[in-house]
């Protein structure tokens, strides 16, 4: 099993944080709106901004393949409506409407579902590794990471394999 290197950057949140009980899906989003490589740090600044307590996403993968640390993986997300106490989320920083994700990108969140998946033991099926649309009307995470799914779970699988 390859563990992804992972960037720690010790935000600071507002407020309390709950710690979550269980996960029992990974989640797959994008910033939307603006297609540039945000930050873990942005995306949290601007989240505060909307008076979050900061970042909803536990992770980041930048448009290099780089992961970042967003919220902190035990606590409870604030990325998908009706599903953050059991799941982890994953902000792939690009908007995914019409622009395709990196190649470096396609491999980094593969990484990251295989491990998290072996971690808490989930089978890397559509049921527990979805799109945000999967779970509510959105077009999040856009329709080119999202037909790039099922290529994403099989390489995952291959991650956790090896």
């Amino acid at each position: 099993m390859q563990i992804p290197n992972i960037v720690e950057t010790d935000l600071s949140f507002s407020g309390w944080l709950d710690s979550r009980a269980a996960t029992n899906k990974i989640v797959a989003h994008h910033v939307g709106g603006a297609n540039r490589d945000f930050s873990a740090a942005e995306i949290h600044r601007w989240h505060q901004g909307q008076g979050w307590s900061g970042i909803g996403y536990h992770f980041i993968v930048r448009t290099d393949g780089t992961i970042e640390r967003g919220r902190p993986e035990d606590k409870v997300g604030a990325h998908a409506y009706g599903f953050n106490r059991e799941s982890i989320g994953i902000n792939v920083a690009g908007t995914f409407d019409e622009a395709e994700p990196t190649a470096e990108q396609i491999e980094a969140i593969s990484m990251l579902i295989g491990w998290l998946a072996d971690k808490y033991d989930l089978p890397v099926t559509q049921d527990y590794v979805c799109g945000h649309r999967d779970l509510m009307e959105t077009a999040c995470p856009g329709d080119k990471l999202y037909a790039l799914l099922g290529d994403i779970r099989g390489k995952a699988i291959w991650y956790q394999q090896n």
